[in-house]
């Protein structure tokens, strides 16, 4: 089954030709691959490009390191051993794009050629070539790949499955879709499995295997049981205010570790740089600053957060949240966490401050919406306590709560508009009801 990913594809198309090198990112299995060497590579091919001006090289494929002379038997490239030669690759791409004409480069796992970063950039001092690397270590999943190429890179971040993709995926109704979705997440491996063992295991597996080795190695980190006991503690707590200092107690007191909060504080760090989780700042309204601390963690994949878990804590208030998160970003909002202080008279008449949040402030150039997300709004308590701090913003730009409840959209007297979450996910141009 193709699963169709045009807000990629479109992305790609635009960047097309702008003489950067498109460098696309992305947690491992997230389908930078399927995007470059499937979608992208088919519509150069209808667009009219000759299939001999387009080079498409894997670093991975035995078949395509035998085509520059490398000797299989040496080359351990899963191990690191030995990366690619780079003479042998630059020799292969010059027989292969003589003349003035222009070909479209197409790297993948680029990061298991030797010197990489140089190879690319004399690339850039060629005008005919346009050049497209994806790559899937801890070593290119971080940022410091875009810091090398500052000024000269364009950076496309690929995401695992939104629900909207997922449901092209799925054989059933959008309800029973969105059950599993909250629980296995979007990776497209995973998407595309039958049963739930398989899935289970899989992320299981890709979890212990391939994302928490490749931080365990690339900072040589010794403290292996505390970064996976961290890893817990982060996924039970999604979507929850906290600070390193707290975590620093939760150790001291529970896993009776000595572990620093500058320590963790690093590990939520090498964790953000392979784009596992978000650390995503408070942002108080009024007084129009940020707030260090605490902040809140969200999943790049919930179905990852699951597996660390077992599958044994499975709260739909907290993932419906980490979703729409997700669904912000993928839709290219900047997204911070919403704090308005309240006063109020406490029961003595003494005036106090309280503090609301708000779960999400997003924004999009010269656009702003304030959102909660609520589960369920089963009484007007309930409904009151989600309005509460977004009556208390006096500007005008749009307050919305999402609510998993079957209603159609609609606005209150305040302008506080309620929608439906499918209404939300499905729909690109929601917030705009």
């Amino acid at each position: 089954m193709e699963i169709k990913r045009d807000y990629y594809l479109e992305k790609l198309i635009r960047k097309k030709d702008n003489g950067l090198i498109k460098i696309i990112t992305g947690i491992r299995r997230s389908g930078k691959s399927y995007l470059l060497n499937h979608l992208f590579y088919n519509h150069l091919l209808e667009s009219g490009v000759d299939e001999n001006h387009i080079i498409k090289f894997a670093f991975d494929s035995g078949r395509d390191l035998l085509k520059i002379g490398e000797d299989l038997m040496d080359l351990d490239v899963l191990s690191g051993e030995r990366l690619v030669d780079p003479k042998k690759f630059l020799d292969y791409i010059m027989s292969k794009t003589k003349g003035g004409e222009k070909f479209y480069i197409l790297l993948d796992e680029v990061q298991l050629l030797a010197s990489f970063e140089q190879v690319l950039n004399g690339f850039l001092r060629q005008d005919n070539f346009d050049v497209y690397v994806t790559g899937s270590n801890s070593k290119f999943l971080s940022k410091d790949v875009i810091t090398e190429f500052a000024g000269r890179g364009d950076e496309i971040h690929v995401m695992p499955l939104v629900f909207s993709e997922f449901l092209q995926t799925y054989d059933g109704d959008k309800e029973d879709a969105f059950t599993d979705y909250q629980v296995y997440g979007g990776l497209p491996a995973q998407a595309l499995m039958k049963t739930e063992e398989d899935k289970m295991n899989y992320l299981k597996g890709q979890l212990e295997n391939v994302y928490l080795r490749d931080i365990v190695h690339r900072y040589d980190i010794r403290l292996t049981a505390e970064l996976e006991d961290l890893l817990n503690i982060l996924a039970s707590g999604t979507a929850t205010l906290t600070n390193p200092t707290k975590l620093a107690s939760t150790f001291s007191s529970i896993k009776k570790s000595k572990i620093s909060a500058n320590t963790i504080d690093k590990f939520i760090g090498y964790f953000e740089d392979a784009f596992m989780l978000k650390r995503v700042y408070r942002y108080d309204v009024k007084g129009r600053k940020y707030i260090g601390t605490p902040y809140k963690l969200y999943f790049e994949d919930v179905g990852l957060r699951n597996a660390r878990l077992n599958f044994r804590q499975i709260e739909p208030t907290h993932l419906m949240e980490n979703i729409i998160y997700n669904e912000l970003r993928y839709r290219g909002y900047m997204v911070d966490v919403g704090m308005v202080v309240k006063r109020e008279k406490d029961k003595n008449n003494k005036d106090i401050k309280k503090q609301l949040e708000v779960d999400f402030i997003a924004n999009l150039g010269s656009k702003r919406y304030y959102i909660q997300s609520a589960y369920r709004l089963p009484s007007v308590e309930k409904m009151n306590q989600e309005k509460a701090s977004l009556l208390t913003i006096d500007d005008s730009f749009k307050k919305i709560i999402i609510v998993n409840d079957r209603v159609k959209p609609f606005l209150d007297k305040h302008g506080i508009l309620t929608m439906n979450l499918f209404d939300f996910l499905l729909n690109k141009e929601s917030l705009d009801f």
